[in-house]
């Protein structure tokens, strides 16, 4: 029961559009319902986003805000799913981009998995930052001022970041963790 409590209260946006892989969406977001958390899907368009599972399309879900309704102020945390296409085609919405850095800007915790950081890198924020994202854009976030390392969950000051769907345990545990504590002053654009 204290663990459904955890949250209670708290308000977490999660940014995706078509193709987020399926798993990182589902398991983050029911994990945060069970600690009590309330969760909106949020997309650039309204309607449903499709899911990518591991090599085709998956599920599809209903979109809670579109992007241009959904202020970020009101939210106390946001989780970005990773897959291939969600955060390439993100990283085009200006809307997107910005949604992002207000977290940082609030030092609001902020949990991204996977291809995920790819939005981080667009939103100007990993410079001097410490993460980990799937293999294949460890140059770009380098290369983006990130201090990347190989490990299945690394927290920077409220920023949380995994490598891939295995990962995803471990990955609640410290979203819900800084989720809970709240702002974190070392969190900033």
């Amino acid at each position: 029961m204290e663990n459904q409590q955890r949250l209670k209260g708290k308000k977490v946006a999660i940014l995706l559009t078509d193709g987020f892989e399926q798993v990182e969406m589902t398991e983050p977001r029911k994990a945060l319902q069970e600690a009590g958390a309330e969760t909106h899907l949020i997309a650039p368009k309204s309607g449903v986003v499709r899911a990518w599972d591991m090599k085709d399309w998956g599920d599809s879900f209903s979109v809670d805000v579109i992007l241009d309704d959904a202020d970020a102020y009101s939210y106390d945390a946001l989780l970005l799913p990773g897959g291939v296409l969600n955060p390439d085609n993100l990283r085009l919405e200006k809307k997107a981009v910005e949604f992002v850095r207000h977290f940082f800007e609030e030092h609001k915790p902020v949990a991204a998995i996977c291809h995920a950081p790819i939005m981080l890198i667009e939103a100007d924020v990993v410079e001097g930052r410490t993460l980990t994202s799937y293999p294949s854009i460890k140059t770009d976030l380098i290369n983006a001022g990130a201090n990347w390392v190989d490990e299945e969950v690394v927290t920077d000051q409220g920023l949380v970041t995994s490598r891939k769907p295995d990962d995803i345990p471990a990955f609640n545990r410290k979203m819900i963790e800084e989720i809970r504590e709240g702002a974190h002053q070392g969190q900033h654009a």
